[in-house]
């Protein structure tokens, strides 16, 4: 009889990893987009918005075609980082109709080269855009001076 349990006992303690594994793929695979890359089609995937100057925002809107059979939700957008904000509408995007998401990258404080990256959860899939360009660094002269009464020496 204690061979028996400590048979079960044994059995137990090893298949429950593997069984815990396969439920977390299983409820992975629920929660995953149904994959159809052919539906939506972006008229660009990269915007390269070359050398911009330093201060105004550098905004592109990405243009997608619903090309399949069900309504495209747009599930989220995910920029690379906090300078880069992405807008989307919230309504489904039916068959044959466009859709856009709206790039938004803030320049100030950023003189440098940049590509930065969206990620697009969709209902059909994922997608990932990208916009990339060169931030002219202001000049000196036109950052304001100091002209509070306080001396600083």
């Amino acid at each position: 009889m204690k061979k028996v349990v400590f048979s079960l006992g044994l059995l137990i303690v090893c298949a429950a990893p593997a069984l815990a594994q396969e439920a977390k793929t299983a409820a992975t695979q629920a929660d995953a987009p149904a994959s159809n890359p052919d539906a939506i089609k972006f008229e660009a995937e990269v915007h390269d918005f070359g050398t911009i100057p330093e201060g105004p925002a550098a905004e592109y809107e990405f243009v997608f075609k619903n090309n399949g059979t069900e309504p495209i939700i747009i599930q989220r957008a995910q920029p690379s980082c906090g300078c880069t904000t992405p807008s989307y509408s919230k309504d489904p995007v039916l068959p044959g109709k466009t859709g856009s998401i709206k790039a938004s990258y803030g320049t100030q404080g950023r003189p440098n080269a940049f590509t930065k990256t969206i990620t697009v959860v969709t209902n059909v899939g994922t997608k990932v855009l990208t916009i990339k360009g060169n931030v002219e660094k202001a000049p000196d002269a036109s950052v304001p001076s100091n002209t509070s009464m306080i001396k600083t020496h």
